[in-house]
């Protein structure tokens, strides 16, 4: 299926409840860490999209009601030497979840096909090859059981522009915008022409994309959110674990514990 992003700039408002849908999905994203640490799931949950976009807002209510234990989030930035000196992936199998375990990743080994492509640190034959190396890289994933959840949260540049604009007002988030942002943001066609091509060649049954309309913030995280939560619910046991015997004779004995019915 054809994937536009033209198609995701309505920036329409959510028709519901925030905060109760929000605290509906927590509760179903903290039952699905718990099914995760039961049946010893694994799952990645990654993220793409435009500067300012609202990744970060989106993951903060991802993890909001997790068990830190038993999840990480990886930022991705531009590779170390060490990364460099190595397959393009090595960095990504560094940091894949074990059993039980959810890894998020704020950008991805798209970066490939995207920054490193548009800004040139990455040559014509390489990116062009890497399309057939994620294809693999995803089927590995999920063929080794591994859930994985790819989003992109899609803005236009006319919400990018006031998003920077808030930034620069607001002392205490103008860290979260520098030069880099303004030397994309003259190359977005060219960004949009690369994404074009990324989702044409890497929206595959085994590993589909799904993009969020990111110009209206609260709709975006109800949207994100519900759509990991039916992903994963779809995909790990939900049912939760049985009592064990010996910790409820342990339990009876110290306080005089009885299961309900």
């Amino acid at each position: 299926m054809t994937i536009s992003l033209s198609d995701y700039e309505t920036g329409a408002r959510f028709d519901g409840d925030y905060s109760d849908t929000l605290k509906a999905l927590e509760e179903r994203l903290e039952r699905l860490q718990a099914a995760h640490i039961a049946h010893a799931q694994r799952s990645v949950i990654m993220f793409e999209g435009w500067d300012a976009a609202g990744k970060g807002g989106i993951i903060r209510r991802l993890t909001a009601s997790l068990d830190p234990r038993y999840f990480e989030v990886w930022p991705i930035s531009a590779p170390n030497e060490e990364e460099k000196a190595r397959h393009f992936l090595w960095r990504f199998w560094k940091r894949l979840p074990g059993n039980r375990e959810i890894s998020i990743f704020d950008r991805s080994w798209y970066g490939r096909v995207l920054v490193e492509r548009v800004e040139g640190y990455a040559t014509e034959a390489e990116w062009r090859k890497s399309y057939d190396e994620i294809n693999e890289f995803e089927a590995q994933l999920t063929g080794s059981r591994t859930n994985l959840v790819k989003l992109f949260v899609h803005i236009t540049q006319d919400e990018q522009d006031r998003r920077f604009a808030d930034r620069l007002d607001d002392p205490w988030k103008r860290w979260k915008t520098g030069s880099e942002d303004y030397r994309n943001r003259t190359k977005r066609k060219h960004y949009l022409a690369a994404m074009d091509e990324m989702f044409a060649q890497t929206n595959t049954r085994w590993a589909p994309w799904k993009v969020i309309d990111g110009n209206n913030k609260k709709a975006a995280r109800i949207a994100a959110l519900t759509y990991i939560a039916d992903t994963l619910e779809a995909a790990v046991p939900m049912t939760p674990p049985e009592l064990d015997p010996a910790v409820v004779k342990l339990a009876s004995k110290a306080f005089g514990y009885k299961p309900k019915d």
